[in-house]
């Protein structure tokens, strides 16, 4: 399901940015008739968000009995049933959203049509069953710890990983607070509750404790610098997440110094997870060196340098261009320009995708045998990804965006937007040099991702454990040691 979401992902999103460069045909077919543009932008938008949730959701689940070295009864039927009914709110949403806009849905049908709200674009129905999807899923993934968090500290990594796990449903639930039919203002105030809160805040700490575990159980990062680092992000969210939200509201009435502490906080977000991705990368290269003369090969290599990857894209993504964007006098000029496309592309795939990657790759490596495992496709994968994103923002989101700053400023922002403007020769270019990228990023990168998932599938291993050993993820076999006998080095 995360392979194939992801490749439908970055096919409607080279849809609409052929738009972009050539508005009369996609290379001789007339794609507008049945895939207009706000329809695969919508897709490109939604499904950013469908495939990087369910590679966490799945993850989660994969990892509580790890954690607990348990497994409940009866929960590989729950984790069916939850990916049908995610299936059906994605699947379910899309077409709602096909009919929507085509004018093929009666009035009385707008519940499974479409909301209009970016980020929230799916209709009422479909958004109240996955926040029940989503709650359901932090029933299961309760499940799974339950033996872990008995007798465990309230502030100790196993319950983290449930009280974050938990406000992920809790806070996406907040969008039911509005609808189409409210005020600019108050919908625009609880969507970004959503977009920020949700996606940028919670989803953050939830990426850091995730992260943080994974590392933890790798070995690649010690006990206390993890505590250290998720403690450091919750202070930092505490302190402020809520104001941070904030340097989005520009056009709500916000004030400008409210706005400018929103934008420092927001950025500021990203420090711990650039933190910890520094320390994993300091143990991945001694790792790797003690790997040239070990009998067993580290498994999980290329999980970790996607995760690694989060880290980079974390500081660049989020932290360099979302803070280019969110001084109010810049957000003034800009917002809705492609600058602010190149802080969300560097933000979502490299921060969010790029770890819902790793955590699939972490899990498809149990599941694949080791006769099985497509360790170069994983590597592809890794350096088309990172290649295929740097050239997406470099070579033209980014340029692209700082002429459109310097339109705006010049001439107006209307006329930095202005069609006349967007699909002059020098833009038109920027926007076919971003061509190379795409088909780097999704032949390069989403398609060998999506062959090792359907590996999975073909080739999982069928036996159930009820039981997990300790220490499983990472143990090295080699010959004894004089004076002791080998050991473990996780």
């Amino acid at each position: 399901m995360v392979g194939l979401l992801f490749l439908i992902q970055t096919l409607v999103g080279a849809a609409s940015e052929h738009y972009r460069a050539d508005l009369t045909s996609f290379f001789g077919f007339d794609l507008g008739r049945w895939l207009p543009y706000n329809l695969v932008r919508t897709w490109h938008v939604q499904l950013a968000i469908f495939w990087t949730a369910t590679s966490f959701l799945a993850a989660g689940l994969f990892l509580a009995p790890i954690v607990s070295g348990r497994e409940p009864r009866r929960q590989s039927w729950l984790a069916y049933g939850l990916l049908g009914a995610l299936a059906m709110v994605v699947f379910g949403s899309m077409a709602g959203e096909l009919l929507d806009i085509h004018g093929w849905l009666s009035p009385t049908l707008h519940l499974i049509g479409l909301q209009g709200w970016e980020y929230l674009d799916l209709g009422r129905l479909w958004q109240v069953l996955l926040t029940v999807a989503l709650f359901f899923w932090a029933f299961m993934l309760f499940r799974g710890l339950r033996q872990a968090l008995r007798g465990q500290s309230r502030i100790n990594l196993p319950w983290l990983f449930f009280y974050t796990g938990l406000a992920i449903p809790a806070f996406y639930a907040v969008g039911l607070l509005t609808s189409s039919e409210s005020s600019f203002v108050v919908a625009d105030f609880w969507r970004f509750m959503v977009v920020h809160l949700w996606v940028e805040d919670f989803l953050e700490i939830f990426t850091t404790v995730l992260v943080a575990y994974l590392f933890v159980m790798l070995g690649v990062v010690r006990h206390k610098v993890a505590m250290t680092i998720i403690y450091l992000d919750i202070i930092l969210y505490s302190v402020g997440g809520v104001v941070g939200t904030m340097h989005h509201l520009y056009f709500s009435g916000t004030a400008a110094e409210t706005m400018a502490l929103g934008a420092f906080f927001s950025a500021a977000e990203v420090l711990p997870l650039t933190f910890l991705t520094v320390e994993a990368w300091s143990f991945l290269q001694l790792g790797s060196r003690q790997e040239q003369s070990s009998e067993t090969p580290f498994p999980h290599r290329w999980a970790v340098m996607f995760l690694v990857a989060v880290g980079f894209w974390n500081f660049l993504g989020a932290g360099v261009f979302g803070f280019l964007v969110n001084m109010p006098v810049v957000s003034y000029y800009e917002i809705g320009t492609a600058l602010t496309a190149n802080h969300a592309h560097a933000a979502m795939m490299g921060v969010y995708g790029m770890l819902a990657i790793g955590l699939a790759l972490f899990c498809l490596r149990y599941l694949i045998p080791d006769e099985r495992w497509p360790d170069s496709l994983a590597r592809i994968s890794f350096w088309c990804c990172n290649i295929g994103l740097a050239w997406m923002t470099f070579a033209t989101l980014l340029p692209l965006g700082i002429l459109q700053l310097y339109k705006s400023v010049s001439d107006g922002y209307f006329a930095a937007r202005q069609l006349e403007f967007i699909t002059n020769p020098s833009n038109r270019l920027l926007e076919w040099m971003r061509l190379p990228g795409d088909v780097v990023f999704i032949v390069g990168g989403a398609l060998p991702f999506l062959w090792i998932c359907w590996l999975g599938v073909r080739y999982r291993t069928r036996n159930q454990v009820m039981q997990e050993p300790k220490d499983v993820l990472f143990t090295e076999i080699g010959p004894p040691v004089a004076g002791r006998a080998a050991g473990s080095d996780r």
